[in-house]
Parts: C-alpha cells; sequence; structure tokens
C-alpha cells in the first residue's frame, strides 16, 4: 500500500517536541506492520516492507485548529487506508462535550466509520452496575470460545508448568476470569497464543502482587530485596560461572519467580528486543510503585493527593497495554515508541485504568485487614471530605485522565498518521475499554458503596 500522505505543517505548543523527518522515515522503513494494519501478514511475514517516508518536519498540533482526516470515500479500495476499527475512530474523533470541538479530528457530521458496527454488547448475569457518572465506552462482549481456550490453557499454565497456587486458592482463581479479562482487552490478537502472551504475564503480575505486596503473604517489610531477586526473572542476571547456577535455581524458589519466568520465556519468543526490553523498563516503573505504597505503609503516612497519583503513574497497569502491538503481531518502532507524546498517551492510559480499580475495589479494600491506599481514602483523608464525596472526587479524576488520554491521542494521531502508530493508539484505547468492562462484569471481586 502507498504510504500515507502526511498532514500539513502545524505550529505546535513551545514544549511540544517535534517529530523529525528522520524519526518517521527510520520508523516507516523498519515499521512490520504496515499489511497487517490493512489485514496483510502480521509479524514474521516474508513479504517486502514499505517504501520509506520522506516527509518534513513538522510538530504536533495545537488546538482548536488540527488538521481533519477526512473519512475515505465508500469506493476507495480497503488497501488505500489504514484500517481503524471503532476504538480509534473514537480516538481519532477526540473527546466530546462543550469546549472540545476544536480538538475532534474528524467533523461529528462525517465520521469515519468502520466496514461493520461493532455488535451491542450482549446482557448476561454477571454484567455488574458501572459505576454511576464514570466515562468510558461499552465494548462487544468476548467471543466465549476464545474465553474458554484462553480460561483452560492459562489454568494449564498455572498449575501445571508453575505450580502457581495452593488447591485452596482455585476458587479465587477461577474468581479472577483473567480469560475473559485479556480477550477483551486484546480484540486484534490474532491467535490464541498471542492473548497467551499477555495472559501468561497478567497472572504472573497478579501473583507478585498478592503473594509479596497484599492478601497471600504480602507485607512491605523486605519488599525490596523479594522484588529485586523477582525481577531477575525478567531481566537477567549475568554474573560468574561460580554464582550463575544459584542464580538460576532461585528462579523456582517460590510461585512469583516460577510465573516471573515462565511468563517470559514466552513473551520473548513472540516480541522484538525493542518490545521486550520496553517491557523490561514498564515492570521495574511498576516494582518502583510498589516500593513508595510500601515505605508509606511501613511509616503510616497517607500521602498527598498529588503523590498518591504520582506513586499510581508507577504502581499502575502500564505493563499491559504497553505490549498491545506484540499481543497484536505486529512491532510498534522504539523510537516511535519512546517520542514523548506517545509516552504521555500510554501514562495517561495506565493511570486512568488504574483509578478504574480504585472505584472499583474500593469496598473490597475496606473490607480486607489493615488501611489500603486508594483515590478515595486519600482524598478523605487529605482534603476533609466525607467517603461519598471522597469516592465522586475521585470519579472526576478519572473522568479527567480519560478526557486528557483521548485529547492526546489524538493529536498524536494526527501528528503522526503512520499505520503502526495508529494500530497501537487503536489497541491501548481497546486495552482501557477492556479493562473497564472486566472490572464491571467481575462481581466475584468487586462490588460497589452505596453512595446513590
Amino acid at each position: 500500500m502507498p504510504a500515507p500522505e502526511l498532514t500539513p505543517p502545524q505550529s505546535g505548543p513551545p514544549e511540544a517536541a517535534p517529530f523529525g523527518a528522520h524519526v518517521l522515515a527510520d520508523a516507516a522503513a523498519r515499521a512490520h506492520d504496515l499489511k497487517a494494519a490493512t489485514g496483510g501478514p502480521t509479524r514474521g511475514s516474508s513479504s517486502p516492507g514499505p517504501p520509506a517516508l520522506s516527509p518534513p518536519a513538522f510538530s504536533l498540533p495545537a488546538p482548536p485548529a488540527p488538521p481533519v482526516l477526512d473519512a475515505p470515500p465508500p469506493s476507495a479500495p480497503a488497501a488505500a487506508v489504514p484500517a481503524t476499527g471503532a476504538d480509534l475512530e473514537r480516538v481519532l474523533r477526540g473527546p466530546s462535550g462543550l469546549g472540545t470541538a476544536g480538538l475532534r479530528l474528524i467533523p461529528r457530521e462525517a465520521p469515519a466509520m468502520p466496514s461493520q458496527p461493532p455488535a451491542a454488547p450482549a446482557k448476561s448475569p454477571a454484567e455488574g452496575t458501572p459505576v454511576p457518572g464514570l466515562y468510558h465506552h461499552p465494548v462487544p462482549e468476548p467471543d466465549p470460545a476464545k474465553v474458554e481456550e484462553v480460561s483452560r490453557r492459562i489454568k494449564s499454565w498455572a498449575l501445571d508448568e508453575v505450580t502457581l497456587y495452593p488447591e485452596d486458592w482455585e476458587e479465587e482463581f477461577d474468581g479472577f476470569s483473567v480469560g475473559r479479562y485479556m480477550v477483551a482487552c486484546h480484540p486484534d490478537a490474532p491467535s490464541i497464543e498471542h492473548l497467551m502472551v499477555a495472559t501468561r504475564l497478567m497472572v504472573a503480575e497478579n501473583a507478585v502482587d498478592d503473594c509479596y505486596c497484599e492478601d497471600h503473604g504480602g507485607s512491605p517489610v523486605g519488599l525490596g530485596g523479594r522484588l529485586l531477586l523477582a525481577h531477575t526473572a525478567l531481566d537477567p542476571l549475568y554474573t560468574t560461572q561460580e554464582y550463575q547456577p544459584q542464580w538460576a535455581q532461585s528462579l523456582h524458589a517460590d510461585a512469583p519467580r516460577r510465573a516471573y519466568r515462565s511468563a517470559m520465556e514466552y513473551f520473548v519468543q513472540t516480541a522484538g528486543p525493542a518490545q521486550a526490553d520496553r517491557y523490561r523498563h514498564d515492570m521495574a516503573r511498576l516494582h518502583l510503585g510498589y516500593l513508595a505504597e510500601a515505605a508509606w505503609a511501613q511509616t503510616e503516612y497517607v500521602p498527598e493527593v498529588w503523590e498518591y497519583l504520582a506513586m499510581r503513574q508507577f504502581n499502575n497497569f502500564r505493563p499491559c497495554p504497553t505490549i498491545t502491538d506484540t499481543v497484536g503481531g505486529y512491532e510498534l518502532p522504539a523510537d516511535l515508541h519512546a517520542q514523548a507524546a506517545m509516552q504521555k498517551v500510554i501514562a495517561l492510559a495506565g493511570n486512568a485504568t488504574t483509578i478504574v480499580n480504585d472505584l472499583y475495589s474500593y469496598t473490597k479494600e475496606l473490607d480486607a485487614p489493615g488501611r489500603h491506599l486508594n483515590l478515595p481514602t486519600v482524598l478523605a483523608d487529605r482534603e476533609g471530605l466525607s467517603e461519598r464525596d471522597a469516592y465522586l472526587k475521585a470519579v472526576e479524576v478519572h473522568n479527567d485522565l480519560m478526557k486528557d488520554f483521548e485529547a492526546e491521542a489524538a493529536a498524536l494521531a494526527a501528528a503522526c498518521p503512520v499505520p503502526s502508530a495508529l494500530r497501537f493508539l487503536k489497541g491501548v484505547a481497546a486495552w482501557v475499554d477492556g479493562n473497564h468492562y472486566w472490572h464491571r462484569t467481575n462481581t466475584y471481586r468487586y462490588s460497589l458503596p452505596d453512595f446513590w
């Protein structure tokens, strides 16, 4: 397919870092996924790559006058434009509401619609109730056949390959509904095995959180040492021949390390080197967030609201949406992933989805032993709010983060219309929506407070 035409140069805000010509040209020359974005072969295909782009340098567009991406005419062939889908259509259209018209990249009168509209979400006994007032987007019910197969495979992996949990934890493992979670979050995964890459990592991360930090014997005392040793299952130790065997043996010492080691081995078979290193970096961020929360627990310190939100930018879901290209079977080039604008979009997605967790797990954490930090409790303590008012303000914080995420993603889609970047933004948006779907429907784990 021909390379997409670039939008005219726009004058961006002074602090916006420009996407230079060499960045886009190199990214397009090395991107493996142009045909995948239009229904062609995925990563690993032997087909020739696309021609390199040679655009002029330009900056991120500044509202209120971003470029308009016209919808393709009905007669245009499918290969003439990148396939977007419903989620990317939402990202490109931008946020809605008073004062946001200038941020929309597609006119509301003539939206770029997918070839087939998504099916309406099916009703089910486990549908659950969304948090009233929470800004979110419904998703179609995940394919039940995929959910069943992923659930079967992940339980087999947990029991037979890594001996993840004892028999009396089986109900809790099943109640986590991780198969439904990952199928909802990765609608573009080309195979069950691609879905399993994300599912193993999610289960391993949850095991570390439970066993080291939270419900199943976790403690802030000594957490740093445990996390460091577990992190070597993701980022391997290179030491002398005398001590290498001892380290290798330590990776089987407990369930979290066994799970990290195995999940990472599967991941690197599918991911490229840059994708694997990206994931290791985001897991280090996650572990740093765990340590900050543990330090506050040991000193019984309730952080300021901004401090709590800073911690949550690290202790959050970021490692999950950041691998959306690996799970989708393509690769976002490393220099596009590293751009400040892309990093901001990913961070906002992680922040918003983590506040979703704070809101849906609020009553669960209140019923648990000890004091658990979450945004509503910090708001109540630091701003002198009632429990109800603090919870409702946390909903507002989430909504602001979501709208910032969508606005930043829309601006980035206009500034960098490389198909791999557009598909990645679509994947992150799908993960955000799937994460809310799972929290809403997981009535085994979550229930809402009686504030309405």
